[in-house]
C-alpha cells in the first residue's frame, strides 16, 4: 500500500473511531432515560412530598391522630380542618399524615424482608443448581400454589394483628417473584469467564455469588422491589379493611377507609381521601417499577 493510501486507511479508522466515541458519548444514561417517562417522574415527585409529609408528621399536623373530641364529628372541610373530621372528631388530615407513615413503613419493610429472602434463596439455587435448585423452585411454586391472603388471614387471626406481625407475615409470603427473577439472571451469569476466573483464583461461593453474580441482578431486584413496595401497601390497607391489619386507634389508610364504610353515602369524602392516597401511592411505585425497567434494561449485560 502507498504511503497516501495509508495515510488516508488511517484518516478513515480514526473518523470511525471518534463516530463510535460520540456515539457512546451521547448514549443516555439511566437518570436520562428514566426522566423520558413524565408519568415516572411526576410519581417519583408525588412519592417525594408524600414521604416528606409523612416525616414531618408531628411537626405538619395540627392535632392528635387518636384524640377523639366531642362536638367535632363529621365536620366539612374548613380553614380549622382541612380535610374535614371523622366520626369520633378526629382531623382527617392529620389522620392521613400519619397513616401514610404507617402504610408506607409496612411496604417498606415488607418488601425488604421479601426482597432478602427472596435474593438469597434465588441466589444459591441458581448457583449451586441441581437438587438444591430443584428444592427451592419446589417450595417457590409451593407457595406461588398457596392464596396468599387467606394465608395472611389465617396468620394474622392466630398471632394478632399487630404492626410487626403484619409487617413480617407480608415480607415472608411475598417473595417468590423475587426469587424466581434473581435465580434466572443469576443463571445467565454462572458460566461467565469472570465468574470462572474467580472460582479458579480462589474465590470462596458466598464471595463470587455477592461480589460477581448479585450485581448482574441488581437491576431486575430494584425493579422488583418498587413493585413489591405497592403490593405489601395494597395488601396491609386490604387488611386493614378487612379489621385484621393495623388496628385503631393508630391511624393508616386501609382502616381510615374500614372507619369510613357506615358513612359511604352520608359522607363520602371519608372514603375517598384514603382511598385516592392509596391509589395514587400505588400507581407511583407502579409507574416508577416500568420506568426503571425500561430504564435499566440497555445496560444489563
Amino acid at each position: 500500500m502507498s504511503t497516501t493510501g495509508l495515510a488516508q486507511h488511517e484518516q478513515e479508522q480514526g473518523t470511525s473511531r471518534a463516530a463510535l466515541t460520540g456515539e457512546r458519548t451521547k448514549r443516555p444514561s439511566v437518570l436520562q432515560r428514566f426522566a423520558e417517562n413524565r408519568f415516572a417522574l411526576v410519581s417519583a415527585i408525588f412519592l417525594i412530598v408524600v414521604i416528606v409529609a409523612a416525616i414531618l408528621a408531628p411537626v405538619i399536623a395540627p392535632y392528635d391522630p387518636t384524640r377523639i373530641t366531642i362536638g367535632t364529628e363529621l365536620q366539612g372541610p374548613s380553614f380549622k380542618h382541612l380535610l374535614g373530621t371523622d366520626p369520633n372528631g378526629r382531623d382527617v388530615f392529620t389522620r392521613i399524615l400519619y397513616g401514610a407513615r404507617i402504610s408506607l413503613s409496612i411496604g417498606v419493610i415488607a418488601m425488604l424482608i421479601s426482597v432478602f429472602v427472596g435474593t438469597t434463596l434465588g441466589a444459591v439455587s441458581g448457583y449451586f443448581s441441581g437438587w438444591v435448585d430443584s428444592l427451592a423452585m419446589r417450595l417457590t411454586d409451593a407457595m406461588l400454589a398457596i392464596p396468599v391472603f387467606f394465608l395472611l388471614l389465617a396468620v394474622l387471626a392466630s398471632l394478632g394483628p399487630t404492626v410487626p406481625t403484619i409487617v413480617i407475615a407480608i415480607g415472608l409470603t411475598s417473595w417468590m417473584t423475587t426469587a424466581r427473577v434473581v435465580r434466572s439472571e443469576v443463571l445467565r451469569a454462572v458460566n461467565l469467564d469472570y465468574v470462572l476466573a474467580a472460582e479458579l483464583l480462589g474465590a470462596s461461593r458466598a464471595r463470587v455469588i455477592v461480589r460477581h453474580l448479585l450485581p448482574q441482578a441488581l437491576p431486575s431486584m430494584l425493579v422488583a422491589s418498587t413493585l413489591g413496595v405497592a403490593q405489601a401497601i395494597l395488601i396491609a390497607s386490604a387488611l386493614s379493611y378487612l379489621g385484621v391489619g393495623v388496628q385503631p386507634p393508630t391511624a393508616s389508610w386501609g382502616n381510615m377507609l374500614s372507619d369510613a364504610q357506615s358513612y359511604i353515602f352520608s359522607e363520602p369524602m371519608l372514603a375517598i381521601w384514603p382511598g385516592l392516597m392509596i391509589l395514587f401511592t400505588v400507581l407511583a411505585f407502579n409507574f416508577i417499577g416500568d420506568a426503571l425497567r425500561d430504564a435499566l434494561s440497555p445496560y444489563q449485560n
